[in-house]
């Protein structure tokens, strides 16, 4: 009876504990409010197509470089100027000159340098304040002519819980830094374009937003011969593009002298919707886009500018961007930024170009084949919206390894065919195994790949063949040296063992070896996965070795449906390399 009863009151514990766990892990989605949409129905722009390229405006060495972990030196930053410059930018902003020394020096430097083409036109940006104003008109002295970016945050969310002002002191301190620009302008002797952002503007009510706008251009003169650039931008995207589209179109056709604004759009990608809403503004009545290459930025990014230019470029439009070498873009991209393009990023990734399925290869080789046979004048295959090779990339069904692969497709055949994910410090060991087979007779299948494998790695069996070995965990001991082992092997055919103990099994194994072998042995690197999976499934491990004698290192492989019998044969795969290069 007592058993019976501590059974059930056991169980009814456990559900209730269960049940408390599961409210726990709800996705507590009510924490979170809608963002409202515009009420907006005379909209226009779901008509409209996209005709001609905009104004763009790159960000990538103010507002993509304050996004980096390691920011560009003046010297990088002189490096990516100059690959924008190629690329056919006309509106640049180099940066916040009046808060960072390394920003200050590098404008300067290009401007000592005359590095800056007649038409190029750079930007800066300064928040409202008198003594940051005047050290940006410090910066610009001896350029022809400058965008002057002035900001400050509008919206309801910043009005509240930053700034503590009401709507009339928000929009005093843009009109205040509106009359601080014209009265630094007066001593210098170059052009002035003024830009102003309402910072935040997703999150600004609409009315508001124009009526700050509106009182900056007439602040400054605006006028059809002197524009004013109002940048509005999605600093948080906080809805769907469709929304921002809205947004943009009612201030097109809110603006008292819509002649008078260059409208510019800067929108960030929160929602993974930049570039939607970035096309979207387009077709609303936005003449400019501010982004970056490849869309670094704070948080998930800017609006990656190629991505849309190559959007276009599909589309049969000119982008007015010189982008058909996406690979040596790329290149400096990463090196100046050090951050990698990610292999499913739209055009640039190093996959978006391969396929995988056998349908998918089977339908494009067909595709191109009809291409050419018909003469056809414009591009038509399955899968491929545009002709790689316009952008300086290649179409690969399938990584085919010649004795021009790189130690990459090597490894790649590895992982898609057999399944070994190899250390990336392996890859070059056995891709010159392979490079040499190649330079012999071209092209190698993925078939000798494996055979090579085996007879380097997993059958390296001689002189020393894993017979058996035993691992027991000792408890009573008073160091880290808990494990013992007790192994079986072949040297040269004669049956040894020994007894170690170490503080896991492949320390006790080396160090095994280094008492029975007198040679010293180190691990440098250990790696394991599961080859399948099942009952049966197997792991491969990867040992990486240092014979510290001969300051030699090599990696072995073991197999096996124990990990620790597979990680005991990669020991000895290693070991049996290192005495064959002996």
């Amino acid at each position: 009876m007592g058993k019976c009863y501590a059974e059930g009151t056991t169980e009814i514990i456990r559900d209730r504990y269960q049940e408390s766990e599961r409210k726990e892990s709800m996705l507590n989605y009510q924490r979170y409010k809608r963002v409202p949409v515009v009420d907006y129905p005379e909209r226009e722009w779901p008509n409209k197509e996209i005709k001609k390229a905009p104004i763009w405006c790159s960000v990538d060495l103010r507002d993509g470089n304050q996004a980096l972990i390691e920011p560009m030196v003046v010297e990088e930053k002189i490096q990516f100027f100059n690959e924008l410059i190629k690329l056919g930018f006309k509106e640049i902003e180099i940066g916040f000159p009046s808060a960072s020394q390394i920003e200050f020096d590098f404008l300067r430097q290009l401007v000592d340098r005359k590095m800056i083409p007649d038409d190029v036109t750079v930007q800066v940006l300064t928040q409202c304040r008198e003594h940051l104003i005047k050290r940006t008109f410090e910066s610009i002295q001896g350029i022809k002519r400058a965008i002057v970016h002035i900001y400050n945050s509008t919206s309801t969310l910043q009005r509240d819980v930053v700034f503590h002002m009401s709507k009339d002191e928000v929009k005093q301190i843009a009109i205040d830094g509106t009359n601080m620009v014209k009265k630094y302008m007066k001593n210098y002797d170059g052009e002035v374009i003024l830009e102003y952002s309402p910072e935040s503007f997703t999150g600004t009510e609409l009315d508001y937003a124009l009526e700050v706008c509106e009182d900056v251009m007439d602040t400054w003169g605006a006028s059809k011969d002197k524009k004013v650039i109002i940048n509005l931008p999605s600093t948080v995207e906080m809805t769907t593009p469709n929304v921002y589209a809205d947004q943009i179109e009612w201030m097109c056709r809110h603006f008292k002298d819509r002649e008078r604004v260059i409208l510019s759009v800067h929108p960030h990608n929160d929602r993974g919707t930049a570039v939607a809403a970035a096309e979207l503004a387009l077709l609303a009545g936005a003449d400019r886009i501010e982004g970056t290459l490849f869309g670094n930025g704070e948080r998930t990014g800017n609006v990656d500018l190629l991505n849309i230019a190559y959007n276009m470029f599909s589309q049969g439009m000119n982008p007015e961007l010189n982008i058909e070498n996406v690979n040596e873009i790329i290149e400096m991209y990463e090196r100046c930024n050090k951050m990698p393009i990610g292999a499913r990023h739209p055009y640039a990734g190093k996959l978006v170009f391969t396929a995988f399925s056998g349908s998918h290869q089977d339908a494009i080789n067909k595709g191109i084949q009809a291409l050419k046979e018909r003469g056809l004048e414009h591009w038509e295959v399955p899968y491929l919206p545009i002709d790689p090779s316009d952008l300086g990339r290649k179409y690969e069904p399938i990584v085919r390894i010649n004795s021009q692969s790189g130690k990459g497709g090597v490894a790649f055949v590895m992982d898609t065919y057999y399944g070994f994910k190899l250390p990336k410090g392996m890859h070059k060991e056995f891709a010159d195994i392979i490079q040499k087979i190649a330079e012999r007779q071209g092209e190698v299948a993925p078939e000798t790949i494996m055979e090579q494998f085996r007879e380097h790695y997993l059958e390296k069996k001689e002189p020393l063949h894993f017979r058996k070995c035993k691992v027991e965990d000792l408890t009573d001991t008073d160091d880290n040296f808990d494990t013992k082992v007790n192994l079986t092997y072949t040297d040269h055919g004669e049956e040894k063992h020994f007894e170690v103990v170490g503080n896991g099994p492949i320390d006790a194994v080396q160090r095994g070896f280094q008492e029975t072998l007198g040679v010293k042995i180190k691990v440098l690197d250990y790696t394991e996965h599961a080859l399948s999976i099942g009952s049966n499934a197997q792991a491969a491990a990867y040992i990486h070795l240092l014979n510290e004698d001969t300051n030699e290192a090599t990696y072995g492989v073991g197999i096996s449906s124990n990990i620790t019998r597979a990680s005991v044969r990669a020991i000895f795969s290693a070991i049996n390399r290192l005495r064959e290069d002996e």
